[in-house]
């Protein structure tokens, strides 16, 4: 197998970090600015994790373009590529960018920036179920969503009016890979943080979500 077909790209999805218009739900607790420390952080937890899987070529796909320059600072500092969600939806962005990676590689993972508890045992593996032969890889979150999709093929119906984001998918997503016949292997849940419950339950955990660690990487 050469080392093209052995590639699997992660596609990590994020949005530019805008005081007031990221992490939403933790601003009554934090505050906009602290919120939107969190998701750098967070973003940046994300990109460590992806590059140190080593599973393949890793691709921010920022929103609502990739030309912010906090994003461009991560793709000169993780050394990794940076475009643009196209698409009309968040569901159309997910299955046109999973798309384009599948047209040169045999599979492809897309993940989110959200959960501090992917680690890089979770992204080998997913890549190794998919070189396997598996057609999809989900990994749950506790609350009922997806932190990571992984597939071989992309179906549109797969994604059409998807609840990315929500305590759905993993409800929406089962069945929808049954219904294809699809083969799928599913990683150990892990922890989302987008509630105030989520950051008192996580951040004690997590030191680079300390005030102090937040404040420091500005």
């Amino acid at each position: 197998m050469s080392m093209r077909e052995q590639e699997i790209p992660v596609l990590v999805f994020t949005r530019a970090p805008v005081p007031g218009r990221t992490k939403v739900r933790l601003i009554p607790v934090i505050g906009a600015e602290d919120a939107c420390r969190v998701h750098k952080a967070l973003v940046r937890h994300t990109l460590t994790v992806a590059c140190a899987a080593d599973c393949g070529s890793v691709i921010i796909h920022g929103a609502p373009d990739g030309k912010h320059p906090f994003l461009r600072k991560l793709a000169v500092d993780y050394g990794v590529a940076l475009a643009s969600q196209d698409g009309v939806n968040l569901q159309s962005r997910l299955h046109e960018a999973l798309e384009r990676a599948l047209e040169c590689f045999p599979a492809a993972m897309v993940m989110g920036t959200d959960c501090p508890e992917t680690t890089v045992q979770d992204l080998r593996e997913a890549a190794a179920q998919l070189r396997a032969g598996a057609d999809a890889v989900l990994g749950p979150a506790h609350d009922g969503g997806c932190v990571l999709l992984g597939l071989r093929r992309a179906d549109p119906g797969l994604f059409q009016a998807l609840e990315w984001g929500s305590d759905r998918v993993m409800a929406q997503l089962r069945p929808r890979l049954q219904a294809l016949g699809w083969r799928w292997h599913e990683l150990p849940p892990r922890h989302n943080l987008g509630t105030p419950q989520d950051w008192e339950a996580l951040r004690e955990h997590y030191p680079w979500l300390s005030p102090a660690a937040l404040a420091l990487n500005e």
